[in-house]
């Protein structure tokens, strides 16, 4: 079973693209833009809900990636991340990740995760520890791997079932998976299960634990959270008002349940202590130093989440100051 070359092998710098803050036509906007603006890779965020009432969006991710494939020619996407928890089964999953590298030959990868309560409770289950839901991805991983593969599956595991499932439109060559991490546990489960890591901090314990469980030589994906604006004042308060849950404990961010606690627990949150999580402002040096730490721990790829409604602003920014800043 052939594998993509979807994820490239960087050093490289990525696009984020927000479906918490913007809406989905919007969100096809920014792929095309972003394409334009010189960007080769980018990835999408997975959820059902916003993490802030303020935020706002949050459409259906695959059918998204379905309106992305129809407007760009060679940006490679990846879901960053999607959760094979409740909230949509593993054949679901295969089957939806199948038609769009269908869609986008060759410029799919899939990312997977454990997830967050606030966008798998909603179906009503339970809500598993970390332990379970790292089983949960490794189960569904093989059962997506094996779906893809073409075989007819018929499975009784531990946490899934799945009788007789087979898809009929899948790609010769398959997408690739990677497994996000945020954690020593986590980054060894994407080791032995995923062709890639994806992280959110510059550790590189992380990158050491994924490649001591089989990750060496594999690409490692960052996540890197920005503020462009014409004064750092300005990005100051936009970070501020669109994403103060970026300065939430992490322990938080995987167990409160809607967006209006997350929104309760976030109005405790200062502007100064956003902005300590957030590169803010247009400084382009401030922009390259905090990409420069996360290929220091060992990242290939890069991906740049823009806060707020300017998207074009900073595409232009990028495209000036920051896109060959990983080729120099």
């Amino acid at each position: 079973m052939a594998v993509t070359d979807a994820l490239g092998r960087g050093p490289e710098l990525g696009y984020w693209i927000s479906s918490e803050e913007h809406p989905p036509d919007r969100l096809v906007d920014h792929a095309a833009a972003a394409e334009a603006a010189g960007f080769r890779t980018a990835m999408i965020s997975d959820h059902f809900h916003p993490w802030t009432p303020g935020q706002g969006q949050s459409g259906f991710v695959w059918s998204v990636l379905g309106a992305i494939a129809a407007r760009t020619a060679a940006l490679r996407v990846g879901t960053g991340v999607t959760a094979p928890i409740a909230r949509v089964h593993p054949v679901v999953i295969a089957h939806a990740a199948a038609t769009v590298e269908l869609l986008m030959p060759g410029r799919f990868f899939l990312g997977l995760g454990a997830g967050e309560r606030i966008n798998e409770q909603v179906v009503g289950r339970h809500w598993p520890t970390g332990r379970v839901r790292r089983e949960m991805v490794e189960e569904a991983a093989g059962v997506i791997r094996r779906l893809w593969s073409g075989s007819t599956v018929t499975h009784e595991g531990e946490h899934f079932r799945v009788e007789r499932a087979r898809l009929y439109s899948r790609p010769d060559t398959v997408p690739p998976i990677v497994a996000a991490a945020g954690g020593r546990k986590s980054a060894q489960l994407a080791g032995r299960i995923a062709d890639g890591l994806v992280g959110v901090a510059p550790d590189p314990d992380l990158v050491d634990a994924f490649e001591g469980s089989g990750g060496a030589g594999k690409p490692r994906l960052a996540q890197l959270h920005v503020c462009w604006a014409e004064s750092e004042t300005e990005a100051r308060r936009t970070a501020h008002e669109w994403w103060p849950n970026a300065a939430l404990p992490p322990a938080l961010l995987g167990e409160l349940a809607v967006p209006t606690q997350f929104a309760a627990a976030a109005s405790l949150v200062t502007e100064d202590a956003v902005a300590e999580q957030v590169v803010c402002g247009p400084d382009p040096a401030r922009h390259r130093a905090a990409i420069d730490r996360f290929v220091a721990a060992g990242f290939t790829t890069v991906y740049v989440h823009q806060i707020g409604p300017d998207q074009q602003g900073f595409l232009d920014f990028a495209r000036r100051e920051l896109l060959d800043h990983l080729s120099a």
